[in-house]
């Protein structure tokens, strides 16, 4: 069974930076493609960025030159680090495999983790 457990959000100034991760026991790990998804309230969950098992990425046009996503396979665990942050980069960010262009599986999703950006 995949679990996914974010971490790593927390209550930033603008132009601050957090560094999030997403860490899972499943065994096959090294074969998904991953992604990062955000949520802010009212508004439908989206894609912020993505990357490939073979470490190929893509950016939300939002976010792209601010954020990075990484992977650490022998850790089990994706990175995103946002330098950068504007007030609505809040959202509550949630990791899942990318399943290019599908929704993602719903059983996958975990709690998330609160970035909330604000002076």
């Amino acid at each position: 069974q995949v679990q996914f457990v974010e971490s790593g959000g927390g209550l930033v100034q603008p132009g601050g930076s957090l560094r999030l991760s997403c860490a899972t026991s499943g065994r096959f790990f090294s074969i998904y493609d991953m992604g990062w998804y955000r949520q802010a309230p009212g508004k439908q969950r989206e894609l912020v960025a993505a990357i490939s098992s073979g470490r190929n990425t893509k950016y939300a046009e939002s976010v792209k030159g601010r954020f990075t996503i990484s992977r650490d396979n022998a850790k089990k665990t994706v990175y995103l680090q946002m330098n950068g942050l504007k007030p609505e980069d809040t959202a509550v960010y949630y990791c899942n495999i990318d399943r290019g262009g599908r929704n993602p599986m719903d059983e996958y999703w975990g709690q998330g983790t609160q970035v909330t950006v604000s002076s």
